[in-house]
């Protein structure tokens, strides 16, 4: 089964954002405003027509790669002007004209879908991660995993300087950045290998 994500917009969830303290100084640093509802809905008609296009490989190669199946027929996907994503509520933020970095971004989270849907299976590779890099930070252990998987979708429907294209945006944050680099030092074939070994 290949979920259909659906894109919604909240008023609501949105203006949590738009009011934030924390990113109304963001914009502030950066010369930037927080768009506007409509130039939301906007981004969001022309994400949707992209999105469809890749939808389903992606969605199977996510499926293919992780051994896991998606268990939801259908996921919403909250947009919003400026924010963190994050997986659950999947949450995309909008980025100014550049839709291919919301996919980037939603395929990324998307990953943590999977793992979230198959949580009991899940959870014996996070025993595993927990113990074997036991010195990292949290944030880098719940990324190996993800980015193992992240570096083989690229490799198969974009090629490997999409890979590192993708590694360069982590560059400032070096948790996420870490887990990229351990994919490289041991493979992301062995680390998926391990953790199929493990959740089987």
């Amino acid at each position: 089964m290949i979920p259909k994500i659906e894109f919604r917009y909240s008023d609501v969830y949105d203006r949590n954002y738009r009011n934030s303290k924390f990113i109304q100084n963001y914009l502030e640093e950066k010369n930037q405003k927080y768009p506007s509802k409509k130039e939301i809905l906007n981004y969001i008609k022309k994400a949707e027509n992209i999105w469809e296009e890749k939808r389903e490989k992606i969605l199977k190669e996510i499926s293919k790669i992780s051994g896991f199946e998606w268990k939801e027929k259908r996921i919403i996907c909250y947009v919003v002007g400026v924010g963190r994503p994050f997986s659950d509520p999947l949450t995309i933020r909008t980025y100014g004209r550049n839709i291919n970095r919301f996919i980037e971004t939603l395929t990324h989270e998307l990953i943590h879908q999977i793992f979230i849907q198959n949580k009991k299976e899940y959870s014996k590779w996070n025993n595993f991660v927990l113990r074997k890099y036991e010195k990292e930070e949290r944030l880098t252990k719940s990324h190996i995993l993800l980015s193992a998987i992240h570096w083989k979708l690229l490799e198969k429907l974009r090629g490997k300087i999409a890979i590192e294209k993708e590694i360069k945006k982590y560059k400032d944050s070096p948790d996420y950045k870490i887990s990229w680099e351990i994919v490289k030092k041991e493979g992301a074939e062995k680390i998926i290998k391990k953790f199929k070994e493990i959740t089987k």
